[in-house]
Protein backbone atom coordinates (compact mmCIF):
# COMPACT_ATOMS: atom_id res chain seq x y z
CA UNK A 1 0.00 0.00 0.00
CA UNK A 2 1.23 3.14 -0.66
CA UNK A 3 1.46 6.47 1.40
CA UNK A 4 -0.18 9.03 0.30
CA UNK A 5 2.27 12.38 0.10
CA UNK A 6 2.53 15.32 2.34
CA UNK A 7 -0.49 16.97 2.26
CA UNK A 8 -0.40 20.58 0.95
CA UNK A 9 -1.32 24.15 2.29
CA UNK A 10 -5.14 24.99 2.10
CA UNK A 11 -6.82 27.08 -1.05
CA UNK A 12 -6.22 30.43 -0.18
CA UNK A 13 -9.89 32.03 0.67
CA UNK A 14 -8.85 35.64 -0.74
CA UNK A 15 -8.84 33.78 -4.12
CA UNK A 16 -11.38 32.26 -6.31
CA UNK A 17 -10.58 30.04 -8.84
CA UNK A 18 -11.92 29.15 -12.09
CA UNK A 19 -10.58 26.45 -14.54
CA UNK A 20 -7.28 25.89 -12.62
CA UNK A 21 -5.49 22.34 -12.07
CA UNK A 22 -4.15 23.00 -8.50
CA UNK A 23 -5.89 24.48 -5.95
CA UNK A 24 -2.78 26.06 -3.77
CA UNK A 25 0.46 27.45 -3.55
CA UNK A 26 3.01 24.88 -2.19
CA UNK A 27 6.28 25.96 -1.63
CA UNK A 28 9.12 24.89 -4.43
CA UNK A 29 11.74 22.26 -3.16
CA UNK A 30 14.34 25.56 -2.95
CA UNK A 31 11.94 27.38 -0.55
CA UNK A 32 12.95 27.53 3.33
CA UNK A 33 9.42 28.66 4.01
CA UNK A 34 5.69 27.84 4.06
CA UNK A 35 3.35 30.48 3.15
CA UNK A 36 -0.08 29.94 5.00
CA UNK A 37 -3.12 32.09 5.33
CA UNK A 38 -4.55 32.64 8.91
CA UNK A 39 -7.74 34.40 9.94
CA UNK A 40 -7.20 37.71 11.57
CA UNK A 41 -10.00 37.30 13.60
CA UNK A 42 -11.39 40.80 12.54
CA UNK A 43 -15.12 39.42 11.08
CA UNK A 44 -15.41 41.98 7.92
CA UNK A 45 -16.35 39.82 4.61
CA UNK A 46 -14.06 39.68 1.97
CA UNK A 47 -14.94 39.23 -1.76
CA UNK A 48 -12.97 36.49 -3.36
CA UNK A 49 -10.49 37.84 -5.72
CA UNK A 50 -10.89 35.66 -8.99
CA UNK A 51 -7.31 34.46 -9.69
CA UNK A 52 -6.05 35.51 -13.29
CA UNK A 53 -2.96 34.70 -15.35
CA UNK A 54 -0.06 37.33 -15.22
CA UNK A 55 2.54 36.99 -17.79
CA UNK A 56 5.96 38.59 -17.50
CA UNK A 57 9.39 38.29 -20.04
CA UNK A 58 12.52 37.79 -20.02
CA UNK A 59 15.35 38.10 -22.63
CA UNK A 60 17.78 34.51 -22.58
CA UNK A 61 21.24 34.56 -23.85
CA UNK A 62 20.29 31.48 -25.21
CA UNK A 63 16.73 29.76 -26.43
CA UNK A 64 18.55 26.48 -27.44
CA UNK A 65 18.64 23.54 -24.40
CA UNK A 66 20.91 20.68 -24.75
CA UNK A 67 20.81 17.46 -23.56
CA UNK A 68 22.44 14.43 -23.52
CA UNK A 69 19.87 11.51 -21.68
CA UNK A 70 19.45 8.48 -23.52
CA UNK A 71 15.75 8.36 -22.67
CA UNK A 72 15.13 11.21 -25.17
CA UNK A 73 15.42 11.03 -28.88
CA UNK A 74 16.63 14.13 -29.10
CA UNK A 75 19.69 16.33 -28.26
CA UNK A 76 18.42 19.64 -28.24
CA UNK A 77 15.16 21.45 -27.38
CA UNK A 78 13.58 25.01 -27.13
CA UNK A 79 10.63 26.45 -24.58
CA UNK A 80 9.41 29.82 -25.65
CA UNK A 81 7.73 29.61 -22.11
CA UNK A 82 8.30 28.96 -18.21
CA UNK A 83 4.80 27.82 -17.09
CA UNK A 84 1.99 26.67 -18.68
CA UNK A 85 -1.64 27.83 -18.15
CA UNK A 86 -3.29 24.92 -19.56
CA UNK A 87 -3.06 23.99 -16.07
CA UNK A 88 -1.98 19.78 -16.67
CA UNK A 89 -2.38 18.80 -13.16
CA UNK A 90 -0.07 16.12 -13.75
CA UNK A 91 2.49 17.82 -15.54
CA UNK A 92 6.22 16.95 -15.02
CA UNK A 93 7.10 20.06 -15.55
CA UNK A 94 5.84 22.00 -12.55
CA UNK A 95 9.09 21.69 -10.71
CA UNK A 96 10.61 23.60 -13.22
CA UNK A 97 8.87 26.92 -11.15
CA UNK A 98 10.73 26.17 -8.44
CA UNK A 99 14.03 27.26 -10.03
CA UNK A 100 12.02 30.85 -10.65
CA UNK A 101 11.16 31.07 -6.61
CA UNK A 102 7.77 30.33 -7.66
CA UNK A 103 5.18 27.64 -6.86
CA UNK A 104 4.72 24.79 -9.02
CA UNK A 105 1.49 24.72 -7.66
CA UNK A 106 -1.32 27.71 -9.31
CA UNK A 107 1.97 30.05 -9.82
CA UNK A 108 2.93 27.52 -12.81
CA UNK A 109 -0.37 27.76 -14.44
CA UNK A 110 -1.18 31.54 -13.25
CA UNK A 111 2.02 33.54 -13.76
CA UNK A 112 3.71 32.58 -17.14
CA UNK A 113 7.08 33.63 -18.50
CA UNK A 114 7.16 34.31 -21.85
CA UNK A 115 10.27 35.11 -24.03
CA UNK A 116 9.43 37.35 -26.98
CA UNK A 117 12.55 37.84 -28.35
CA UNK A 118 13.50 34.02 -28.80
CA UNK A 119 13.41 33.80 -32.61
CA UNK A 120 16.06 36.85 -32.91
CA UNK A 121 18.22 34.84 -30.11
CA UNK A 122 17.77 31.75 -32.09
CA UNK A 123 19.07 33.18 -35.44
CA UNK A 124 22.10 34.08 -33.88
CA UNK A 125 22.82 30.74 -32.81
CA UNK A 126 21.75 29.12 -35.63
CA UNK A 127 24.46 31.41 -37.74
CA UNK A 128 27.59 30.27 -35.24
CA UNK A 129 30.31 29.28 -37.44
CA UNK A 130 30.58 25.44 -36.71
CA UNK A 131 26.50 25.15 -35.60
CA UNK A 132 25.65 21.75 -37.06
CA UNK A 133 21.80 21.13 -37.47
CA UNK A 134 20.12 18.36 -35.58
CA UNK A 135 16.34 18.32 -35.15
CA UNK A 136 15.05 20.64 -32.43
CA UNK A 137 12.50 19.53 -30.09
CA UNK A 138 9.57 22.17 -28.91
CA UNK A 139 7.13 21.97 -26.84
CA UNK A 140 8.94 19.04 -24.35
CA UNK A 141 8.35 20.75 -21.02
CA UNK A 142 5.69 23.39 -21.59
CA UNK A 143 3.13 24.24 -24.46
CA UNK A 144 3.95 26.40 -27.46
CA UNK A 145 0.66 27.04 -28.67
CA UNK A 146 -0.87 27.87 -24.50
CA UNK A 147 -3.26 30.74 -24.47
CA UNK A 148 -0.80 33.07 -24.51
CA UNK A 149 1.02 32.43 -27.89
CA UNK A 150 -2.68 33.32 -29.90
CA UNK A 151 -1.38 37.19 -28.95
CA UNK A 152 2.78 36.77 -28.67
CA UNK A 153 3.25 34.98 -31.49
CA UNK A 154 6.51 33.85 -30.00
CA UNK A 155 6.16 30.63 -31.86
CA UNK A 156 4.90 31.30 -35.38
CA UNK A 157 8.55 33.38 -35.56
CA UNK A 158 10.71 30.74 -34.48
CA UNK A 159 8.74 28.71 -36.92
CA UNK A 160 9.93 31.17 -40.09
CA UNK A 161 13.53 31.31 -38.62
CA UNK A 162 13.43 27.55 -38.66
CA UNK A 163 11.60 27.58 -42.31
CA UNK A 164 14.41 29.94 -43.38
CA UNK A 165 17.15 27.98 -42.11
CA UNK A 166 16.05 24.97 -43.66
CA UNK A 167 15.83 23.41 -40.04
CA UNK A 168 14.33 20.31 -39.31
CA UNK A 169 11.88 20.52 -35.77
CA UNK A 170 9.39 18.24 -33.85
CA UNK A 171 6.26 19.80 -31.95
CA UNK A 172 4.77 18.12 -29.16
CA UNK A 173 1.42 20.32 -28.23
CA UNK A 174 -2.59 19.91 -27.00
CA UNK A 175 -3.16 24.00 -28.02
CA UNK A 176 -5.21 24.59 -30.84
CA UNK A 177 -3.45 27.48 -32.05
CA UNK A 178 -0.86 25.23 -34.21
CA UNK A 179 -3.20 24.91 -36.87
CA UNK A 180 -3.07 28.63 -37.33
CA UNK A 181 0.65 28.03 -38.18
CA UNK A 182 -0.37 25.20 -40.65
CA UNK A 183 0.58 27.29 -43.56
CA UNK A 184 4.52 27.19 -42.49
CA UNK A 185 4.10 23.61 -40.90
CA UNK A 186 2.75 22.45 -44.46
CA UNK A 187 5.64 24.18 -46.56
CA UNK A 188 8.35 22.76 -43.96
CA UNK A 189 6.71 19.27 -44.36
CA UNK A 190 7.53 19.12 -48.09
CA UNK A 191 11.37 19.59 -47.27
CA UNK A 192 10.71 16.82 -44.70
CA UNK A 193 11.29 19.47 -41.93
CA UNK A 194 8.88 19.01 -39.23
CA UNK A 195 6.82 16.08 -37.31
CA UNK A 196 3.82 17.38 -35.00
CA UNK A 197 2.80 15.58 -31.88
CA UNK A 198 -0.76 15.37 -30.34
CA UNK A 199 -1.20 14.89 -26.65
CA UNK A 200 -4.56 13.05 -26.13
CA UNK A 201 -4.37 11.91 -22.70
CA UNK A 202 -8.36 10.65 -22.35
CA UNK A 203 -11.23 10.82 -24.66
CA UNK A 204 -13.17 11.28 -21.50
CA UNK A 205 -14.41 15.26 -21.92
CA UNK A 206 -15.48 15.79 -18.63
CA UNK A 207 -12.12 14.07 -16.81
CA UNK A 208 -10.36 16.37 -19.35
CA UNK A 209 -12.49 19.26 -18.01
CA UNK A 210 -10.89 18.61 -14.62
CA UNK A 211 -7.41 17.17 -15.23
CA UNK A 212 -6.17 19.85 -18.39
CA UNK A 213 -8.82 22.67 -17.50
CA UNK A 214 -7.35 24.95 -20.09
CA UNK A 215 -6.39 22.94 -22.89
CA UNK A 216 -8.28 21.96 -25.61
CA UNK A 217 -10.91 18.85 -25.38
CA UNK A 218 -10.24 15.75 -26.96
CA UNK A 219 -12.74 15.63 -29.79
CA UNK A 220 -11.05 19.43 -30.40
CA UNK A 221 -7.63 17.67 -30.39
CA UNK A 222 -8.89 15.17 -33.22
CA UNK A 223 -10.39 17.79 -35.31
CA UNK A 224 -6.86 19.60 -35.03
CA UNK A 225 -5.33 15.88 -35.72
CA UNK A 226 -7.46 15.93 -38.77
CA UNK A 227 -7.00 19.37 -40.24
CA UNK A 228 -3.07 18.58 -39.60
CA UNK A 229 -3.01 15.08 -41.18
CA UNK A 230 -4.83 16.72 -44.40
CA UNK A 231 -2.06 19.31 -44.70
CA UNK A 232 0.18 17.27 -45.17
CA UNK A 233 2.35 17.36 -42.23
CA UNK A 234 3.46 14.10 -40.35
CA UNK A 235 1.44 13.17 -37.17
CA UNK A 236 2.34 11.51 -34.10
CA UNK A 237 -0.44 10.93 -31.48
CA UNK A 238 1.05 11.03 -27.65
CA UNK A 239 -0.72 9.11 -25.51
CA UNK A 240 1.45 10.62 -22.13
CA UNK A 241 0.65 10.12 -19.82
CA UNK A 242 -1.27 7.09 -19.22
CA UNK A 243 -2.35 6.66 -15.63
CA UNK A 244 -2.79 3.66 -14.45
CA UNK A 245 -6.27 3.08 -12.80
CA UNK A 246 -7.85 6.67 -14.69
CA UNK A 247 -7.35 6.23 -18.41
CA UNK A 248 -4.71 3.09 -19.21
CA UNK A 249 -8.07 1.59 -19.81
CA UNK A 250 -8.80 3.53 -23.06
CA UNK A 251 -5.60 3.22 -24.10
CA UNK A 252 -6.94 1.22 -27.31
CA UNK A 253 -9.44 3.78 -27.63
CA UNK A 254 -7.63 6.73 -27.58
CA UNK A 255 -4.49 5.01 -30.33
CA UNK A 256 -7.84 3.82 -32.69
CA UNK A 257 -9.30 7.41 -32.66
CA UNK A 258 -6.40 9.08 -33.66
CA UNK A 259 -5.48 6.51 -36.29
CA UNK A 260 -8.87 7.83 -37.96
CA UNK A 261 -7.72 11.67 -37.68
CA UNK A 262 -4.77 10.65 -39.62
CA UNK A 263 -2.19 9.98 -37.39
CA UNK A 264 0.52 7.56 -39.21
CA UNK A 265 2.72 7.18 -35.35
CA UNK A 266 2.08 7.04 -31.56
CA UNK A 267 4.56 7.20 -28.59
CA UNK A 268 3.37 6.25 -25.19
CA UNK A 269 4.50 6.89 -21.56
CA UNK A 270 3.12 6.29 -17.85
CA UNK A 271 2.35 8.96 -15.62
CA UNK A 272 5.48 9.95 -13.81
CA UNK A 273 5.28 12.40 -10.52
CA UNK A 274 8.35 14.01 -9.75
CA UNK A 275 9.08 16.27 -7.00
CA UNK A 276 6.65 18.38 -5.99
CA UNK A 277 4.07 16.88 -8.41
CA UNK A 278 3.57 13.69 -6.99
CA UNK A 279 1.34 15.50 -3.58
CA UNK A 280 -0.13 18.18 -6.09
CA UNK A 281 -1.50 15.13 -7.88
CA UNK A 282 -2.63 12.97 -4.88
CA UNK A 283 -4.46 16.11 -3.86
CA UNK A 284 -6.28 16.54 -7.44
CA UNK A 285 -7.03 13.05 -7.08
CA UNK A 286 -8.83 13.43 -3.44
CA UNK A 287 -10.52 16.43 -4.44
CA UNK A 288 -12.35 15.11 -7.90
CA UNK A 289 -12.24 11.22 -7.59
CA UNK A 290 -11.73 10.68 -3.49
CA UNK A 291 -12.54 6.87 -4.04
CA UNK A 292 -9.88 6.10 -6.44
CA UNK A 293 -7.54 7.94 -5.03
CA UNK A 294 -5.52 5.69 -3.13
CA UNK A 295 -6.24 2.87 -6.27
CA UNK A 296 -4.83 5.35 -8.32
CA UNK A 297 -1.42 5.97 -6.74
CA UNK A 298 -0.83 2.58 -5.90
CA UNK A 299 -0.90 1.46 -9.80
CA UNK A 300 1.14 4.11 -10.25
CA UNK A 301 3.72 3.18 -7.68
CA UNK A 302 3.41 -0.47 -9.12
CA UNK A 303 5.07 0.86 -12.26
CA UNK A 304 8.01 2.37 -10.41
CA UNK A 305 9.19 0.06 -7.81
CA UNK A 306 6.87 0.97 -5.16
CA UNK A 307 7.51 4.56 -5.41
CA UNK A 308 5.31 7.20 -7.27
CA UNK A 309 8.50 8.37 -9.20
CA UNK A 310 11.67 6.39 -10.03
CA UNK A 311 14.11 9.37 -12.12
CA UNK A 312 16.61 7.01 -13.27
CA UNK A 313 17.34 6.63 -16.96
CA UNK A 314 15.63 3.73 -19.08
CA UNK A 315 12.64 3.36 -16.66
CA UNK A 316 11.58 6.92 -16.01
CA UNK A 317 9.72 6.86 -19.28
CA UNK A 318 8.55 3.41 -19.47
CA UNK A 319 8.29 1.68 -15.95
CA UNK A 320 9.33 -1.68 -14.94
CA UNK A 321 7.94 -4.72 -13.54
CA UNK A 322 4.96 -6.80 -14.38
CA UNK A 323 2.00 -3.80 -14.85
CA UNK A 324 4.32 -1.72 -17.07
CA UNK A 325 5.28 -4.50 -19.08
CA UNK A 326 1.76 -5.38 -20.04
CA UNK A 327 0.97 -1.83 -20.49
CA UNK A 328 3.99 -1.99 -23.20
CA UNK A 329 2.22 -5.44 -24.49
CA UNK A 330 -0.89 -3.28 -25.38
CA UNK A 331 0.72 -0.56 -26.66
CA UNK A 332 2.35 -2.19 -29.37
CA UNK A 333 -0.19 -4.75 -30.11
CA UNK A 334 -2.23 -2.28 -30.86
CA UNK A 335 0.87 -0.25 -33.11
CA UNK A 336 0.39 -3.15 -35.31
CA UNK A 337 -2.77 -3.33 -35.55
CA UNK A 338 -3.61 0.15 -36.59
CA UNK A 339 -0.24 0.59 -38.55
CA UNK A 340 1.46 3.27 -35.75
CA UNK A 341 4.56 2.88 -37.48
CA UNK A 342 8.05 5.04 -37.69
CA UNK A 343 7.54 9.00 -39.31
CA UNK A 344 9.52 9.92 -42.09
CA UNK A 345 13.18 11.39 -40.66
CA UNK A 346 13.33 14.87 -40.56
CA UNK A 347 16.05 16.15 -43.25
CA UNK A 348 19.19 17.64 -42.09
CA UNK A 349 21.20 17.97 -45.01
CA UNK A 350 19.08 21.31 -46.50
CA UNK A 351 20.07 23.04 -43.43
CA UNK A 352 21.76 26.68 -44.26
CA UNK A 353 21.58 29.73 -43.09
CA UNK A 354 20.28 32.51 -45.74
CA UNK A 355 21.60 35.24 -46.84
CA UNK A 356 21.32 38.29 -44.79
CA UNK A 357 20.53 41.96 -46.54
CA UNK A 358 24.34 43.14 -47.12
CA UNK A 359 26.26 39.99 -46.99
CA UNK A 360 28.49 39.22 -50.06
CA UNK A 361 27.16 36.65 -52.60
CA UNK A 362 29.45 33.78 -53.25
CA UNK A 363 30.74 33.87 -56.83
CA UNK A 364 30.73 30.06 -57.20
Amino acid sequence: MTMLPLSLPPTDPRQRLRARGAASQPKGRFEPYERLVEDDGWDIPEEARLLRTEVSFERPRSVITRNDSPDLAFDRSINPYRGCEHGCIYCFARPTHSYLGLSPGLDFETRIVAKPEAPEILEQELRRRGYRAAPIAIGTATDPYQPAEAKLGIMRRLLEVLSAFNHPVAITTRGAGVLRDLDILADMATRDLVHVGISLTTLDEELARKMEPRAPGPQTRLRMMREIARAGVPLRVMAAPIIPGLTDHALEAILTEARRAGAKSAAMIPLRLPHEVAPLFADWLERHYPARAERVLNAVAALRGGKLNDPRFGTRMEGEGVEADLLAQRFALSCRRLSLGELPPLDCARFAPPPRAGDQLELF
